[in-house]
C-alpha cells in the first residue's frame, strides 16, 4: 500500500523559516558588499582614485564607478534569470554570492591612484561591474526561494524578510564604517581602515555560502519542471527560452515592475547614499553624524518591513506600495528642510521617516513581483523587471542628485526629482493588477508554466485575476 505525499509546495513547519534564514542571510551579505562601495565613494574614493579633481568633480567621478554597478544588474538579471529559470533559483543564488564576495575582497587589496595611478580607477570599474552583475541575480532568486515555499496567505510577510537584507546589509555596512572613522584618525582611515570594511566579506560569504548550501530548491519549480519536461517527452510542448515567453507573454507586467522600482530606487539612494554629501557639505555635519544617522534609519526600516509585509496580506500588495510611493513624494521637501537646520537629531527623523516610505514599497515588492510572473519565466520576469529599472533609477540616482546640487546649489531641484519619481511609481502600481492570494503553482490554475492557461491566449496572472 502507498501513501500520498504531501503536495509539493506545502513546506514542513521548519522549512520554511531555514528557507528565510537562508535567504535573508544571502542578501545581507550581498547588500552590504554592494553599499559598502557607495558608502565609501561618497567618503574617501573621490581622494583615494580621483585625487587631482575638485572635492565635488571628484565625488561625481566616484559616484559614476558606483553607477557602473548598476548598468551591470540588468545584464545579471537577463544571465541569472534565465538558468535560474532553466536549473533552479538554489545554484544560481550560490554563484551570484560567490561573485559579489570576491569581487568585494578584492577591492580590499586594490593599489590606489597613488600607487599604480590611472589603472586604479579602471580595476575599480572592473570589479564594481562584477559586484553589479552578481546582484542583478540575486534579488530574483532571492525572494522566489522564499516565495515559492510559502502559502498565498502569508507571503507578503515571508516575503519581505529578504527584503530586509537591503536595510541589514545597509546597516551592517554603515556600522563598520562608522565604528572605522571613530576609532581611527582621518589619515589612518584614508591609508588602510577604509579596506578593513572589504576584506570582511570574505569570512561573511563563507558563512552565508554554509546556509544558502543547506536549503532544498523550491518545490513549486521543481513541480514545474517536472510537468514541463512530461510535456516535452509527450511532444506536447516545446520549451521556449524564458526571456522570450516573459517579453511575449507578460511584457505589460515587466513594464509595471519596472515603473513600480523608480521611486523605490531614487528615493533609496537619495536617503542613504546621497545624503552622505549633501549632509558634510552643505550643512557641515561631520562625517560620523551622517553615517550614525543613516545606521539609526536602516535599523528601523530593518524592523518595519516585515510590518508592511504583513499588511500587505491583508489588505494587499498594491494598497501599501501605494501608499509608500505616495508618502516618498510627500516627504521629500521636508526632508531636506529638516536637513538643512544643521542638527543630527532632526537629520535621524529625516532619514528614518524617509525609510519608513521606503519600506511600504520595498516590503510587498517581494512577493508582488514574484505573483506577477509564471514559474517557468518567474526568475526572469522579477528580474528584469526589478534590474532594468535600476539603470535609470538607481544607478544615476546620486549623480543627478550631486549634479543638480553643484549647479543650483539648492535641495529643491532634488527634492522635485524625487516627488516626479513617485508619481511615475503611482501611475504604474495603479495599472497594475492586485495579485494577493494568487497560487504560485501553475498547474494548480491550468497553466503550463510560461503564463499560457491551456487552451487561451491569456496570461495566467489574467485568468486568475478574471476567476475572482
Amino acid at each position: 500500500m502507498t501513501m500520498a505525499s504531501p503536495s509539493p509546495h506545502a513546506p514542513t513547519s521548519n522549512s520554511l523559516p531555514r528557507i528565510v534564514v537562508a535567504s535573508l542571510i544571502g542578501t545581507t551579505i550581498e547588500w552590504y558588499d554592494f553599499f559598502l562601495y557607495g558608502s565609501a565613494a561618497a567618503l574617501v574614493f573621490n581622494k583615494l582614485f580621483f585625487p587631482d579633481s575638485d572635492p565635488l568633480v571628484g565625488t561625481l567621478l566616484s559616484f559614476l564607478t558606483y553607477a557602473v554597478g548598476f548598468a551591470a544588474r540588468p545584464v545579471g538579471a537577463l544571465v541569472f534569470g534565465h538558468y535560474g529559470d532553466r536549473l533552479g533559483r538554489k545554484r544560481l543564488l550560490v554563484v551570484s554570492l560567490l561573485l559579489m564576495g570576491s569581487a568585494t575582497c578584492a577591492i580590499g587589496v586594490l593599489p590606489t591612484h597613488a600607487t599604480v595611478g590611472s589603472l586604479a580607477p579602471v580595476l575599480l570599474t572592473v570589479l564594481r561591474l562584477v559586484q553589479g552583475f552578481a546582484l542583478g541575480g540575486e534579488w530574483g532568486g532571492a525572494v522566489l526561494l522564499v516565495s515559492e515555499h510559502g502559502d498565498a496567505r502569508r507571503r507578503g510577510f515571508w516575503a519581505a524578510w529578504p527584503q530586509t537584507g537591503a536595510p541589514a546589509g545597509q546597516l551592517l555596512a554603515t556600522g563598520v564604517l562608522s565604528a572605522l572613522t571613530a576609532l581611527l584618525s582621518d589619515e589612518a582611515f584614508l591609508s588602510w581602515g577604509w579596506r578593513v570594511p572589504f576584506l570582511l566579506s570574505g569570512l561573511l560569504v563563507m558563512v552565508g555560502l554554509w546556509i544558502r548550501l543547506s536549503v532544498d530548491e523550491s518545490p513549486v519549480f521543481k513541480a514545474a519542471l517536472a510537468r514541463a519536461e512530461a510535456n516535452e517527452r509527450r511532444g506536447e510542448v516545446t520549451e521556449r527560452m524564458p526571456l522570450v515567453a516573459v517579453m511575449r507573454d507578460q511584457w505589460r507586467d515587466v513594464l509595471i515592475a519596472m515603473g513600480a522600482r523608480m521611486a523605490e530606487n531614487i528615493s533609496y539612494y537619495v536617503i542613504t547614499a546621497f545624503i552622505l554629501v549633501y549632509a558634510t557639505e552643505q550643512t557641515q555635519l561631520s562625517k560620523q553624524s551622517a553615517l550614525n544617522a543613516v545606521l539609526i534609519g536602516s535599523a528601523v526600516h530593518f524592523v518595519v518591513i516585515p510590518a508592511w509585509g504583513a499588511l500587505s496580506d491583508r489588505i494587499g500588495r498594491r494598497p501599501v506600495y501605494l501608499l509608500g510611493a505616495a508618502g516618498v513624494g510627500a516627504w521629500a521637501f521636508p526632508f531636506f528642510a529638516l536637513v538643512d537646520r544643521g542638527s543630527f537629531p532632526w537629520l535621524i527623523v529625516a532619514v528614518t521617516v524617509g525609510l519608513v516610505f521606503h519600506g511600504a514599497m520595498y516590503a510587498p515588492q517581494a512577493a508582488f513581483f514574484s505573483e506577477m510572473f509564471a514559474t517557468r519565466v518567474r526568475y526572469s520576469g522579477a528580474s528584469i523587471g526589478a534590474q532594468f529599472s535600476s539603470v535609470a533609477a538607481g544607478a544615476p540616482a546620486p549623480l543627478i542628485a550631486t549634479a543638480l546640487l553643484a549647479d543650483h546649489d539648492s535641495a529643491t531641484p532634488i527634492a522635485l526629482y524625487v516627488m516626479g519619481a513617485a508619481l511615475l511609481t503611482l501611475v504604474a502600481v495603479a495599472c497594475a493588477r492586485e495579485t494577493r492570494n494568487r497560487d504560485l503553482a501553475d498547474g494548480a490554475d491550468g497553466a503550463d508554466g510560461y503564463g499560457q492557461p491551456k487552451g487561451d491566449g491569456r496570461s495566467s496572472a489574467a485568468a486568475t485575476t478574471e476567476r475572482r
